[in-house]
């Protein structure tokens, strides 16, 4: 009896963590888990995520450091649990007009964009402060232009929906 439970509550949380995305963001994560799949089992297990970092170049990940990403997700990583751990990330997201009006207090001319060195001290000064790795990642995942500014607008899109605006 237990397994019939078991099996009707996976189908129930499946159905409920497709219904968070669009059809384009269930593609898009799709792509991704296939990548990440290396050896194409349908399950993302420690070799593949070994395979995934050699192929950008992080060669030296130790194994306990995989074990523990595995460890993440309740039970064997196929598609829809790789989904659901995405779907949970994003849901502690604040909704995007919320996080939109936070930026806009620091963009008082409404530009769109922010100052680098602006944003930089801001995110390194106050309350929960990055550290220069995250500084590092940040302005990897959103450079900035050549005139110094951060397209704001871009990072709550990215925040809140998972995907990079200008991807589309």
């Amino acid at each position: 009896m237990a397994p019939k439970r078991a099996k009707k509550r996976a189908a129930e949380g499946s159905s409920n963590v497709f219904s968070m995305f669009d059809q384009t963001q269930i593609q898009e994560f799709k792509e991704a888990f296939t990548v990440i799949d290396q050896n194409r089992d349908g399950i993302i297990g420690k070799d593949d995520l070994a395979g995934t970092f050699a192929a950008v170049g992080r060669m030296n990940v130790k194994g306990d450091e995989l074990e523990a990403m595995i460890k993440e997700a309740p039970g064997p990583i196929n598609f829809t649990v790789f989904l659901t751990m995405f779907g949970e990330k994003l849901k502690g997201a604040d909704p995007e007009d919320v996080i939109m009006a936070a930026f806009k207090i620091l963009d008082p001319e409404a530009k769109g964009t922010i100052k680098k060195s602006f944003l930089e001290e801001m995110l390194t000064t106050q309350c929960d402060r990055f550290s220069p790795d995250e500084m590092k990642n940040l302005w990897a995942a959103f450079p900035p232009d050549v005139g110094g500014n951060v397209d704001y607008k871009n990072i709550c899109y990215v925040i809140t929906h998972g995907e990079d605006k200008e991807g589309e």
